[in-house]
């Protein structure tokens, strides 16, 4: 379960390196675009146990809640290929007190081309009927320690794709 240090750095962003596989492509060999999903969310069900020492099914278990996806707004922006490698980096990028937002991105392996920007928006509910839960204890800790907490209220999903691009390209 995630207790919060204050001394340790929790990083914001986590990362897998992945090889776009031949199974999950179309017959163009583009990664068929419902298996972006599946990319993104078992990369990040991957990282955050390593990074922060917790398994989501531990805050379900413990505060009998759950988040539960009510809107996926995603931009493919170019191909990821069979065969290539990529990079898939996740973070919560905001969150109150029964919502969060997590953003995944691809990238090609070297990280200068921004292949896929999604954002996945979550309520947080109780598992025994369904109603919307406030976040808090150990959840609450974890978002504060985890997250960007970026005010997205104004900004569009075209805007993020275009600022990640002009990132990559500076990094």
């Amino acid at each position: 379960m995630f207790e919060l240090n204050p001394d340790k750095h929790y990083p914001k962003e986590t990362e897998s390196r992945v090889v776009v596989r031949f199974q999950d492509c179309d017959p163009l060999q583009h990664l068929n675009n419902a298996k972006y999903f599946d990319y993104f969310f078992n990369a990040r069900e991957d990282q955050v146990p390593k990074l922060y020492g917790v398994e989501m099914i531990d805050f379900i278990q413990k505060y009998k809640a759950a988040w539960v996806v009510y809107n996926h707004n995603i931009a493919y922006v170019k191909p990821a290929k069979v065969g290539e490698w990529v990079r898939i980096k996740s973070r919560i990028l905001w969150y109150n007190q029964n919502t969060v937002v997590v953003e995944y991105y691809m990238t090609d392996d070297n990280m200068k081309e921004l292949k896929t920007l999604l954002w996945t928006t979550m309520r947080y509910v109780t598992i025994k009927d369904g109603i919307s839960t406030n976040h808090s204890g150990g959840v609450e800790d974890f978002l504060k320690a985890t997250s960007e907490n970026i005010d997205i209220s104004n900004m569009t999903i075209a805007e993020r794709v275009k600022y990640l691009k002009n990132k990559l390209r500076e990094d």
